[in-house]
């Protein structure tokens, strides 16, 4: 069986090399030995000629005739929960959408990130009962990472 930490430090080795913003999002093997490698980049999209160069790191390292595998190299899609804090950061200011533990749902734009936590601005217009005017209600959240179930980025055109 091929090993995840073997793939994870193949993977890594090659992303390091190539410093240029890239790092590691997941790793999965499948019983049938068909390996997904997902990675990002902070500074925008990861770009075909990197996750090439990464997939030829892994695919030299590993000895097809021990054992046969499928090896897939891709960046995560838009699309996609975040996974790792990286992701956090490489979003900062962008528009997000937050389900907690608890399943409440925030919508937002993401402040600031670590770790342990992050923050958010969630914007809402409410009526006010009074003077039936539109007003704008800002609060901002400090959610800890234990709290969220889920961060996607909100998607617009």
């Amino acid at each position: 069986m091929i090993s995840k930490n073997e793939v994870i430090k193949l993977a890594e080795e090659r992303i390091n090399e190539l410093d240029n913003g890239n790092y590691l999002v997941s790793v999965s093997i499948s019983s049938k030995n068909s390996i997904r490698v997902k990675m990002d980049n902070l500074n925008g999209g990861v770009s075909v000629k990197d996750c090439v160069s990464v997939s030829r790191n892994i695919e030299h390292n590993l000895d097809r005739e021990k054992e046969d595998f499928d090896l897939q190299v891709s960046s995560p899609g838009l699309d996609q929960p975040f996974v790792v804090a990286k992701q956090y950061l490489k979003n900062l200011g962008n528009q997000v959408t937050v389900t907690k533990t608890s399943n409440e749902v925030l919508n937002g734009e993401l402040l600031k990130a670590n770790d342990q936590e992050i923050f958010l601005r969630e914007i809402k217009i409410e009526k006010n009962k009074i003077t039936k005017k539109k007003d704008k209600i800002e609060t901002t959240h400090q959610l800890l990472m234990s709290e969220i179930k889920e961060t996607k980025l909100i998607i617009s055109f």
